[in-house]
């Protein structure tokens, strides 16, 4: 029987070929950190980024915004799918982090106060283009970017639908790095639902502002940090362009012309006429895409519905209330635009007084 013979030369390359194929296999595995920052304006300040394959990330999400946020790494083709399966949660949202349990979710942070980090690690190995979106009820169809797990070159910034609009409007300063209105062209990569809702910055209120859609042409403002609706109009929706492209101190405008505002200052009362109550907002929760808001009057908790009159004639206003003890009063001006009913009571000099202990009151605003 022949045995093989190897000279000592060919044994010393037979060596050298496997230490080489030990210490640097074929796919090795790399590390990648990236650091994300949060701006003002619902922006990312790295719309995109981009890695090889077989690559272990970790980015840091660091909030400078005055609002909470997250972020949501998804399969590719994914971010609206998560970030309407993310409105879908309702009530659980807050508790989730607003990350929808779904095999199109990669990895993702927890809602991070103004102020906070937090970092997450995961690998890619296949190519493609990984969405990464802020799930936070509102945000994630204007706030996003894009991971390449490519070794291709990225394709130009000005042309690069898998960010927004106003990312891409910024080649002179983000080329290396490899928004949405309404009643004006849209940027928006696909038809928009109504209702349609944003947070963002709007004129006369608090900074926790509210901005929703009912339809193309009907639109209204509630202001979360006061727990009170603060006006509403026709004719479009909200230009945000001008906010996106500032540095956060310029407003969101209005699109139409605003039929309603509240001149109370906030309408209601509890127990008394004089008595304006102590508030506190508890988030909101949707349904077919409309919002409920929650909040407290002093201890008792309202939950407000709005929804379009036929025709576009006004707005309906849905009050629930538990644990209301004590009469309710809801005050309105003469010359704020409209004309009231409700299911319950008659206003008399501007003024409704809801009964202790009634649960439902539906009010409707008349153009």
């Amino acid at each position: 029987m022949l045995k093989p013979v190897f000279t000592i030369k060919q044994c010393i390359s037979c060596l050298v070929l496997w230490l080489c194929a030990a210490c640097f296999p074929l796919s090795a595995q790399q590390d990648t950190t990236i650091i994300i920052k949060v701006l003002g304006n619902l922006q990312f300040d790295l719309p995109r980024f981009a890695v090889r394959p077989n690559t272990r990330v970790t980015i840091t999400l660091d909030n400078h915004d005055d609002m909470a946020h997250n972020l949501v790494v998804t399969q590719p083709d994914s971010r609206v799918k998560v970030v309407d399966e993310a409105l879908k949660l309702a009530d659980k949202g807050a508790k989730m982090d607003y990350v929808p349990n779904s095999p199109l979710v990669i990895a993702h942070t927890k809602i991070l106060e103004p102020g906070k980090m937090e970092s997450i690690t995961f690998m890619v190995d296949k190519e493609g283009t990984y969405p990464y979106v802020c799930t936070y009820p509102g945000h994630g169809y204007i706030m996003y970017g894009a991971m390449y797990v490519t070794t291709n070159p990225l394709p130009p910034l000005e042309k690069d639908l898998n960010v927004p609009e106003t990312q891409r409007q910024k080649t002179g300063t983000m080329a290396n790095h490899a928004g949405h209105h309404m009643a004006t062209p849209s940027p928006h990569p696909y038809p928009l639902k109504y209702p349609l809702h944003y947070r963002t910055f709007m004129p006369d209120c608090s900074p926790a502002a509210i901005a929703v859609a009912l339809t193309e042409t009907e639109s209204y403002c509630f202001d979360a940090g006061k727990c009170f609706l603060r006006y509403a109009w026709s004719g479009g929706f909200v230009d945000n362009s001008e906010q996106w492209k500032g540095n956060g101190s310029k407003l969101t405008k209005i699109v139409g012309d605003v039929y309603w505002r509240d001149n109370t200052g906030f309408p209601f009362r509890v127990g008394n006429t004089d008595n304006t109550p102590e508030v506190h907002f508890k988030g909101y929760h949707f349904t077919n895409r409309n919002p409920t808001f929650r909040y407290l009057l002093n201890t008792i908790e309202v939950k407000e519905t709005l929804t379009l009159l036929p025709n576009g004639a006004g707005l309906k206003r849905t009050f629930t209330f538990k644990n209301n003890t004590q009469p309710l009063y809801f005050l309105t001006k003469a010359d704020d635009g409209v004309t009231y009913k409700s299911s319950v009571g008659k206003f008399d000099k501007g003024m409704l007084k809801i009964p202790t202990g009634t649960q439902k009151v539906t009010l409707t605003m008349i153009k």
